[in-house]
């Protein structure tokens, strides 16, 4: 006799922070059948009242307490960076799932502290990094994969993108070191470092600079920054970011593996999906314009963060997914703890002028450079922002 097929759970999530950036978390939500948002939390009550009207969510709260209370199974953690923790640690203690939206943490030892307290607490702790979601993203992971790359030994990463006075001066906690944590690196660029990372395996050493071109009447953070990363396998890549670019040119990641073939993902304009702009492989080369004419460069954040929600729900659907399987979400908040100690070492380095060597690395080298070669101090930012 064929056992009656059990009917597909129905989980309850919360959004934490009723900014920006929770539109895409509820629309993704919304997507899935076998999620229902039953509250909206918000320390600023009136806010998160008419984000509740807005999506027919029938709970609005001003405390983390209050939502856990209304029983519900995930969290979507959707506020200002420094506050995550308090948020995925009471979550954890509650027995309830987190998304967390980047970076998890500005600090090395917070980010560390929700990733154990998740682990102690069995519940699934995912971060949000949805442009691995693109499916020229994916390809590229597959050929890595598949040995049409194979193993990455180059990688070079631009992130040069245009911010107006109007986007820090919008929200207080924009472009501080105490509740921002950082400028370019770790707002915007932490997404391709999170790509480089996922291509390119474990760091070894970073050595970086940052410096503040156009924005330091207002911010105290940097809009620019350069670095180069070495990784345990001994693939290198070089970084260059900055919010001081006028018009916006976009974002290019481009990989070169040891089969000697290259490819490249471009995101330009903004937010639009990612595209493979070069594909070198074997005796041919694909290409596609990088800046195609007549598209507008300059995105606002609003249009920005709506084109990237089909790959928000793309990424809730795989946790969601994962929780009906007991598994570990495709990224997890060990993996955002990767990208996280990447950038604050391009800090450290830039506060100190030298090299940030990870611990425990061996890094495969054929050549010897002379020892006398001379390191120039960078630029300094606080101490507290290297974790």
């Amino acid at each position: 006799m064929t056992p009656p097929a059990t009917a597909p759970r129905t989980y309850r999530a919360g959004i934490v922070g009723c900014g920006a950036i929770s539109r895409n978390h509820l629309e993704a939500f919304a997507a899935l059948d076998n999620v229902e948002v039953v509250g909206v939390c918000d320390i600023d009550l009136d806010r998160a009242r008419a984000t509740a009207r807005a999506w027919n969510v029938p709970n609005a709260v001003n405390t983390v307490d209050e939502i856990l209370a209304l029983g519900v199974d995930i969290v979507s953690v959707c506020t200002p960076h420094p506050t995550h923790e308090e948020v995925v640690l009471k979550a954890a203690a509650a027995g309830v799932h987190v998304l967390c939206e980047k970076p998890i943490a500005t600090r090395l030892d917070s980010a560390e502290r929700m990733v154990a307290a998740c682990e102690e607490a069995g519940v699934q702790f995912g971060a949000l990094f949805q442009r691995r979601f693109w499916p020229a993203a994916q390809r590229i992971r597959s050929a890595i994969d598949d040995g049409t790359l194979g193993r990455p030994l180059l990688a070079q990463c631009s992130v040069m993108l245009h911010r107006a006075p109007e986007y820090y001066n919008r929200d207080a906690w924009r472009g501080t070191w105490k509740n921002d944590g950082g400028g370019v690196l770790m707002t915007q660029a932490i997404h391709q470092i999170d790509l480089l990372q996922w291509y390119l395996g474990d760091v070894a050493e970073v050595y970086g600079k940052v410096n503040t071109y156009r924005h330091g009447g207002y911010i105290e953070v940097e809009d620019s920054a350069t670095a180069v990363i070495t990784f345990t396998s001994g693939a290198m890549a070089t970084l260059e970011a900055s919010t001081a670019v006028s018009p916006n040119l976009g974002i290019q990641l481009r990989i070169t593996g040891e089969t000697g073939a290259s490819a490249s993902l471009t995101e330009f304009p903004e937010g639009s999906d990612g595209r493979l702009d070069l594909w070198a492989v074997g005796e041919k080369i694909t290409v596609e314009p990088v800046h195609p004419e007549g598209v507008e460069p300059n995105v606002d954040l609003s249009t920005i963060n709506g084109q990237l929600i089909p790959h928000h729900t793309s990424q809730v659907r795989d946790f969601v997914q994962a929780l009906d399987a007991g598994t570990a979400p495709a990224i997890t908040g060990k993996d955002a703890l990767k990208s996280l100690r990447i950038l604050l070492a391009v800090y450290e380095s830039a506060r100190t002028g030298l090299p940030v060597r990870f611990a425990g690395t061996d890094v495969p080298v054929r050549v010897q450079v002379p020892a006398d070669v001379e390191v120039s101090a960078g630029t300094r930012v606080p101490a507290e922002a290297a974790g």
